[in-house]
């Protein structure tokens, strides 16, 4: 089995990709159209750079190499959806070429990554289609796998990967206005391949995939051959239909886009600072501060803001200690603390200093921490802490096998997890009773 992914990623742009048109808060069908994205005789196309710089940016996070010189061409096509009977993309340059991608340890190649515009949206609607042009000309970028993923669930990993760090490195917003669609490319057992086109949603490519996989190899094992054709994933049904037969590279008659010109891309790039993506990230902190891969993972995956504040501690105390903070009460509080991070920085570090210095134990800074995130009383705070440690205590008396079970399995503190907070009805967060029974029991064997 082998599967490449296209996929078109809608930039964050305030404006379209030729015009002036608002990229973004249209109430209703074609409101946000001009003489430009109707392709009316006369215009001519202007180019957004903020897609240009969002472009290389994205080139830069897939390894990509970029180009100094770029150009646009002309697809030629007939579809109801274009008005220009052609697509303004890239062809013989893309924005980026070549690149990789890693999922895990596993390499997957970029082809290429190339800037070009959306088409408008059809809906179908009774024996005929309404068009909507509101997504005409919204800028794309449009990445291009080579053939490595290997299954359905791992093209839903890379997606789930791939997406997180594109959201991160250009600040793509998750509003379901920007869409991002996928189109999928499946063969098995080196037949021809097929294209199911325009998937959106993890889940919708997963199963789209697989259902392909079902059906080509059900086609492989009658004696029948799989044709190179185009398809459709309709997600009420969970099936691919047939659309059309693939067209190839050669039926679009490329020609270059005379209106635009040459861009520049070297100049441009010499600007741009790009954000580390999350998957970076990680294994940078592996390395750096020789963390393992889960810890990594999970850390910079729950939010880049608490990888730079562990970073921000290990810089203050040993990357040991930043860890054992960050992974305790700093993240059993990070819902409260994630938007007051700026603010309270300071105050973190200055409770973790204490605790480096000998100057207040582990119990006594975990209590601290807590008190400060969630700005609480500290004598309060301490009061049922103690509270809760004489509740744990007392339960584990009542079942003294716990500790022998505890020895062999960490599971085991769930019976006693569970019995405090039945006694204490709810007065304790799970976070802090698990970390408490934890700690106790630990102390014990």
């Amino acid at each position: 089995m082998k599967i490449g992914l296209e996929i078109h990623v809608q930039l964050p742009t305030r404006s379209k990709m030729f015009c002036s048109c608002p990229a973004t808060g249209a109430s209703g069908p074609n409101e946000h159209i001009c003489p430009g994205c109707m392709g009316m005789p006369g215009t001519r196309p202007s180019l957004n750079k903020e897609a240009v710089v969002i472009g290389i940016k994205l080139a830069r996070l897939l390894n990509c190499t970029v180009p100094d010189v770029a150009w646009f061409s002309r697809k030629i096509y007939f579809y109801p959806d274009l008005c220009r009977h052609y697509q303004i993309t890239q062809y013989e340059t893309p924005i980026g070429n070549a690149g990789e991608y890693y999922l895990d340890k596993k390499r997957i190649g970029i082809t290429r990554a190339h800037l070009e515009e959306d088409p408008g949206s059809m809906k179908k609607s009774g024996d005929g289609a309404l068009i909507d042009y509101n997504r005409s000309v919204m800028p794309l970028v449009e990445i291009v796998t080579d053939p490595d993923i290997s299954s359905p669930a791992e093209a839903r990993e890379f997606l789930k990967a791939l997406l997180n760090d594109i959201r991160h490195v250009v600040d793509l917003p998750d509003d379901g206005e920007r869409s991002i669609r996928v189109d999928c490319n499946i063969s098995m057992a080196g037949s021809e391949r097929c294209e199911v086109k325009n998937v959106t949603g993890l889940k919708n490519v997963e199963r789209a995939l697989t259902f392909e996989a079902v059906r080509q190899t059900k086609v492989i094992k009658s004696g029948g051959k799989i044709s190179r054709e185009t398809r459709h994933y309709d997600e009420e049904r969970k099936v691919t239909t047939a659309a059309r037969k693939k067209a190839f590279e050669g039926d679009y008659a490329y020609i270059g886009e005379p209106d635009l010109g040459a861009i520049n891309v070297k100049k441009i790039a010499d600007t741009i600072t790009t954000k580390e993506s999350p998957l970076n990230m990680a294994i940078r902190l592996q390395k750096e501060y020789g963390i393992d891969e889960k810890i990594a993972k999970q850390i910079v995956n729950t939010s880049v803001s608490m990888a730079a504040l562990f970073e921000h501690l290990a810089r203050k105390i040993s990357a040991k200690n930043a860890l054992m903070w960050i992974t305790g009460p700093i993240s059993s509080g990070w819902k409260t603390l994630e938007s007051q991070i700026n603010e309270k920085r300071d105050g973190i570090t200055d409770i973790v200093i204490q605790y480096e210095k000998d100057e207040i134990n582990r119990t006594e800074c975990s209590m601290r921490l807590k008190a400060f995130i969630f700005g609480e009383d500290p004598e309060n705070m301490k009061k049922n802490s103690a509270d809760l440690d004489a509740l744990i205590k007392k339960a584990i008396d009542e079942n003294p096998s716990v500790i022998s079970d505890y020895k062999k399995s960490d599971k085991a503190a769930n019976r006693i997890i569970g019995i405090v907070m039945k006694e204490s009805g709810g007065s304790y967060s799970s976070s802090d009773v698990v970390e408490a029974t934890k700690r106790i029991l630990n102390g014990m064997i």
